[in-house]
């Protein structure tokens, strides 16, 4: 472990790693580029570099690309990605409020600190907690999406029932394509390009992205701009002193992303689901939640960026990837002649630890430069509406079309995104639609492969038996427990409220 600090503190090493970091903003903040496309296009460029940089080189990129995703969806309500929809939630609210360059100093702060800690794990405690992740299958991940689908409650601020709703509608569009269990064909209405399914990228930028345009198109003639903005002195530091002042949220957030982060398929944007559910569910005041509470930011991306260094642990120490990033980092590592797992832990120990020490140093760095950046960024939402509303449209498509090079992706998104727009003017969240389309491809092969297995035992063995299964399972009760109570306290309270108006207009009435 010595070792492999003192070969990442080495310059070349150093610049090498700062070069990735200052690509990963760049792909991260453009909609549609994923850290899994950057780290793929940046591969190539690694072989003419020693195993060590190069690999220190691809961790820069992944970790703050990782960061530099929740950019667009805090100014422009806009997330490139699936893990920085969770961010967007609270992210743009705070920029309408003025407190645009708080939300992006948050953001990197909860990124860097939530990278500290999963790089954190991966160091000291891979071998122990991949014993864990071990002994989850298919239907304990089942019940995990199952408990990520209660953030519903939490976003439908409205109506449980359109939250509910717009959660089932996300559902059914990800179920578009070949079936996992039959191999049929659904919902694909004789077009062959959606046999392979709805493009999860695609689709978020139609759900977020298109609506938020046309919202910039109908208010041009109310303003100028997505909201005022004036730079101020010491909004860095006041940030991290407010983060850091709710330290039990801030680890509750990273232990959450780092085990999440360690289950090969579940990845980041779970992590940060989960973790803004938990942060409103143990809040004590959860009305401020999705109208720019910066504990909302700061839960989403301390277990986004968690995720992402926890997800190399089982590739380091089983050779199997956590993530989509980690199986580019993978092949990377074969195609200079090393095996992930554990021959590569004897055979090149302290390559394995610079890895770590990499991604730990990463986080920092990317700090640094987001600070750094951050007030010209948010400049960005200072750019007139009318052209704000074409370049992030621009974006959209080039972001659409770039995932698998089919121009039917860009139709999808944009057919998408016109549908998103005229259901929020009827009081639907954008929110539980994009949720149900990240889960369905998680909990709908989850489900299959647990009753396959259940054809062999029975459906009550495998699904309510297993101290993972109930303990997910109880979770997930009182998670909606908390919530209907939750709306059945608000309603109280505005009944209580109506009455006492009454009661007030009543008395002041003249004689």
């Amino acid at each position: 472990m010595i070792e492999g600090l003192l070969q990442t503190l080495t310059p070349s090493v150093m610049l090498w790693l700062t070069v990735g970091v200052m690509i990963g903003m760049v792909v991260g903040t453009l909609p549609g580029l994923t850290a899994t496309m950057g780290t793929a296009l940046l591969v190539p460029f690694t072989f003419a570099l020693p195993t060590d940089a190069g690999i220190a080189m691809l961790g820069g990129l992944y970790v703050c690309a990782m960061f530099s995703d929740a950019i667009p969806a805090v100014l422009v309500n806009t997330p490139g990605t699936p893990a920085a929809m969770a961010t967007a939630f609270d992210g743009h609210p705070m920029v309408h409020q003025g407190r645009g360059q708080e939300a992006i100093v948050a953001a990197c702060f909860a990124s860097a600190f939530g990278t500290l800690f999963g790089a954190g794990c991966y160091l000291l405690l891979a071998w122990p907690m991949i014993t864990i992740a071990l002994k989850f299958g298919p239907a304990e991940f089942f019940w995990l999406g199952i408990f990520a689908l209660t953030i519903i409650g939490s976003l439908a601020s409205g109506s449980i029932l359109k939250g509910l709703a717009g959660g089932a509608i996300g559902l059914l569009i990800s179920s578009i394509g070949i079936s996992h269990g039959n191999e049929i064909s659904r919902f694909t209405y004789g077009i062959p390009e959606l046999r392979g399914g709805i493009s999860l990228v695609a689709g978020l930028i139609g759900i977020f992205a298109v609506p938020q345009v046309l919202s910039m198109v109908a208010d041009l003639r109310k303003s100028d701009y997505i909201a005022d903005y004036k730079s101020k002195r010491g909004v860095t530091l006041q940030t991290v002193k407010n983060v850091l002042s709710n330290p039990i949220h801030g680890i509750r957030s990273a232990v959450i992303g780092s085990f999440i982060g360690i289950l090969p398929g579940a990845g980041s944007p779970i992590a940060a689901l989960v973790s803004y559910n938990e942060a409103v569910r143990w809040s004590k005041d959860k009305s401020k939640f999705g109208k720019g509470d910066l504990r909302g930011v700061t839960a989403s991306e301390i277990a986004n960026n968690a995720a992402a260094p926890a997800a190399m642990i089982p590739l380091v120490t089983l050779g199997v990837p956590g993530s989509s990033p980690a199986a580019v980092i993978a092949g990377a590592l074969m195609l200079r002649g090393l095996n992930p797992g554990p021959e590569l832990f004897q055979s090149d120990g302290t390559l394995v630890y610079t890895f770590g020490w990499s991604l730990l140093v990463a986080g920092i760095v990317t700090f640094i430069l987001g600070s750094l950046f951050a007030p010209l960024l948010v400049w960005i939402i200072r750019i007139p509406l009318r052209l704000l509303a074409p370049l992030i449209m621009l974006l959209a498509v080039i972001g659409a079309y770039a995932i698998r090079n089919n121009i039917f992706d860009v139709y999808l998104m944009l057919g998408l995104g016109v549908f998103v727009f005229l259901v929020r003017r009827l009081g639907f969240h954008p929110g539980p639609i994009g949720l149900g389309l990240i889960l369905g491809p998680i909990i709908e092969p989850s489900l299959v492969q647990a009753l396959y297995i259940a054809d062999a035992t029975s459906i009550g063995h495998v699904f309510f038996t297993g101290t993972i299964n109930i303990i997910l399972i109880v979770l997930t009760i009182l998670s909606i427990a908390l919530v209907l109570w939750a709306r059945w306290k608000d309603h109280v309270r505005e009944r209580a409220s109506t009455r006492l108006e009454d009661r007030t207009e009543v008395v002041g009435e003249p004689e």
